[in-house]
């Protein structure tokens, strides 16, 4: 590859295709596939790599303190818990576009963090924009915007969230 095509791959922002393209090149020459069909391949690569990243981007601007996940969870030491109800809401992941709030109601150490944390992950990875913030430092950051007259800022940027976490702690 020449230095061109590299400062044009940069410049196009196609990573995936810089880093890739010896493997597309042995593709081509070994003739396993046509060449709309190895550009198709090509085109999908860079799409499912750029929509990884910015999933990846939206996970850190959701500033979740522990990204875990419904697959993780402990059911079994939740004996309380429904959990044929929790995964059916899960599964069916529709009370986002329902504009429905899932609140989570328990005891210290009950999984109530955990389960909402896995309900953000996935949101997060289905597009949605997300973020995490503890009640305590959503009032701090209230009350100071009220002190500086930037409250309709704040809320405002709270409000855009597809899916917001407020975790009592």
């Amino acid at each position: 590859m020449n230095d061109e095509l590299i400062k044009t791959l940069k410049y196009l922002r196609m990573p995936n295709l810089l880093s890739r393209w010896d493997e597309y090149l042995a593709t081509a020459q070994k003739g396993k596939l046509s060449s709309v069909r190895l550009l198709e391949q090509i085109v999908e690569d860079e799409l499912q790599c750029r929509q990884n990243n910015a999933c990846e981007r939206r996970l850190k601007q959701a500033k979740i303190p522990e990204a875990l996940v419904m697959e993780t969870f402990p059911f079994d030491r939740q004996k309380k818990l429904d959990k044929k109800k929790v995964l059916s809401i899960y599964d069916a992941f529709d009370f986002m576009d329902k504009s429905q709030n899932i609140v989570w109601l328990g005891p210290t150490g009950c999984g109530k963090t955990g389960l909402a944390t896995s309900f953000l992950v996935e949101a997060i990875r289905r597009g949605a924009k997300g973020r995490h913030v503890f009640f305590p430092e959503l009032l701090d950051e209230l009350y100071a915007s009220v002190a500086d007259h930037s409250e309709e800022a704040v809320i405002k940027r709270y409000v855009s969230y597809d899916c917001l976490l407020i975790d009592s702690c």
